[in-house]
């Protein structure tokens, strides 16, 4: 998956940010989920936290973490990723020009 993003950034300023793979795919997620944010268990994939890890070192974006428990057979606490960097889905031909 190749997907571009509408950044912005502090200031007003925007910038196109062009993503591959699982990190296309969970800024996608993250976009569509706004302020309810992605967990493991709503949005399953293998390395949430590591997607979220390289959207916010490498690519600058702010993503926060909320640690929220849960009860059932395995009780314990999840991570649930909320992106706080205002990003919009660009269709690839936009970015291009």
């Amino acid at each position: 998956m190749k997907a571009a993003f509408l950044v912005e950034t502090g200031g007003g300023k925007k910038v196109v940010l062009e993503l591959r793979g699982r990190d296309a795919w969970a800024l996608s997620e993250l976009v569509m989920a706004g302020a309810s944010g992605c967990t493991p268990i709503t949005h399953p994939g293998p390395r949430w936290s590591g997607y979220v890890y390289r959207l916010k070192r490498k690519h600058g974006l702010s993503v926060e973490t909320v640690h929220e428990t849960h009860k059932g057979p395995f009780p314990g606490t999840h991570a649930r990723y909320v992106l706080k960097t205002r990003v919009l889905p660009v269709d690839s031909h936009e970015a291009a020009t």
